[in-house]
């Protein structure tokens, strides 16, 4: 379909056509989610770390993992990215981001593929968004790992859910066998599992402190530099990635 510009109810009813929304645009008087829970959102959550972003991407490459119906892939391109690369495994959001950049007239390639399937792209990017992704996984670490791999090839924009203390207790490189109480003190990292539900979601299972997904990005060969907000950390791409270590280079060999 075209865009429906200036119509407003055919607009509602190919919005209402294309299923639930959790993203919400403003398409003139019309929008997508007008009674999201958390509000105008993902623009209120965007308002929060877009600072971080430069104004002008001109020239760059941008992915974003798990996009929705392409939010934050739209406000890249706004910013003059040139090649900008959305993925997702849901058709139907898919299919929002496909009408979506129709009625902005933005171009952006949208393709149906998991995190875990990053590889197939064949490429890296100069940047990588990956927000309110990780805590779905149930496989985060390897997310990460693939990530770095194969498209990061230097800024990781990344946004989880966290709970637990907010603290980062500075950590020893090693403990003896007997050194048990240092995983109860607070700001230990930590990974909280959900085995049946969380908020209603069954899609959430692994949700990290603050210390927890500082320490997973540093694994996967992510340095965080930018804390914007309190979910959401700017990371540059080690020149030294895990895999490239002794410790774990046989576990991405076939990856």
């Amino acid at each position: 379909m075209e865009t429906v510009e200036g119509n407003p109810e055919a607009l509602r009813q190919e919005i209402a056509r294309l299923g639930d929304w959790f993203q919400n645009f403003h398409l003139g008087e019309v929008q997508t989610a007008p009674h999201h829970p958390l509000g105008d959102y993902p623009a209120i959550k965007w308002n929060g770390f877009r600072s971080v972003v430069p104004e002008r991407l001109d020239g760059a490459s941008v992915l974003e993992i798990g996009c929705n119906a392409g939010f934050y892939s739209f406000e890249m391109k706004k910013r003059g990215a040139g090649r900008v690369v959305g993925i997702d495994t849901d058709e139907r959001y898919l299919r929002q981001a496909e009408f979506m950049a129709r009625q902005l007239g933005l171009e952006v390639e949208f393709r149906r593929l998991s995190v875990y399937d990053v590889g197939q792209l064949g490429e890296s990017f100069d940047y990588v968004l990956f927000l309110g992704v990780l805590y779905h996984l149930r496989y985060p670490l390897l997310a990460l790992d693939l990530i770095r791999k194969h498209v990061a090839h230097d800024v990781l924009l990344v946004q989880s859910m966290l709970r637990g203390p907010a603290q980062v207790l500075p950590l020893d490189e090693d403990y003896t066998f007997w050194q048990t109480e240092i995983f109860a003190q607070p700001g230990y990292p930590q990974l909280y599992f959900v085995e049946h539900s969380y908020a209603g979601d069954w899609t959430n299972w692994w949700i990290p402190n603050r210390a927890c997904l500082e320490g997973m990005l540093r694994s996967a060969g992510f340095e965080p530099v930018a804390h914007p907000e309190p979910e959401v950390f700017l990371c540059r791409a080690s020149r030294q990635a895990f895999f490239n270590n002794d410790r774990s280079s046989h576990l991405l060999e076939r990856a």
